[in-house]
């Protein structure tokens, strides 16, 4: 009886242990604690206000809530800047009367990571991808909304998996 207690105990260390280094996100261990995210300017020919903030913003709620890091304005173990460098919009398919029947938006953002404590993870990588919407709407109000909120979605969970979850 003591021989399988003293197994189940040596058993139950293991697993709790090895659960300790992952968490829900799938990040592993962090080897930071500090993380700042610069402002990223939209630099693409074609500007739509505000998107430049709302993409910021995107990043910094992502890593916050996905992580234990604490944000900061300057000397963060994990940087995060770029720039917005492609918001286009194009035709995607068309009609029998040659109509645009679907439209695409795409937003290409560049990102610069680097990591204080672990140069091998730095990189310089664009990100993008794409909303596809009717073509009898017109890419405003609640459409717009929409279509950048799911893009920028995507793109910092991209972003976040290439710097902290390894995916």
């Amino acid at each position: 009886m003591k021989k399988t207690q003293y197994l189940l105990l040596i058993i139950s260390s293991f697993i709790l242990n090895s659960c300790s280094v992952y968490n829900f996100t799938g990040t592993g261990k962090i080897d930071a604690k500090t993380y700042q995210v610069n402002f990223f300017p939209n630099n693409s020919d074609l500007i739509e206000p505000g998107i430049d903030r709302t993409f910021t913003l995107t990043l910094q709620d992502l890593i916050q809530n996905q992580t234990n890091l604490h944000l900061v304005k300057n000397n963060g173990d994990l940087t995060y800047e770029g720039e917005i460098t492609d918001y286009r919009i194009s035709p995607m398919t068309a009609t029998a009367d040659q109509k645009a029947a679907q439209n695409r938006l795409k937003i290409r953002v560049q990102v610069r990571f680097s990591n204080k404590n672990k140069e091998a993870d730095d990189f310089d990588k664009s990100f993008e991808f794409y909303y596809d919407y009717p073509a009898a709407q017109q890419l405003t109000g609640a459409t717009k909304d929409a279509a950048i909120k799911e893009i920028f979605e995507r793109i910092t969970q991209d972003i976040f998996n290439e710097s902290l979850a390894k995916w």
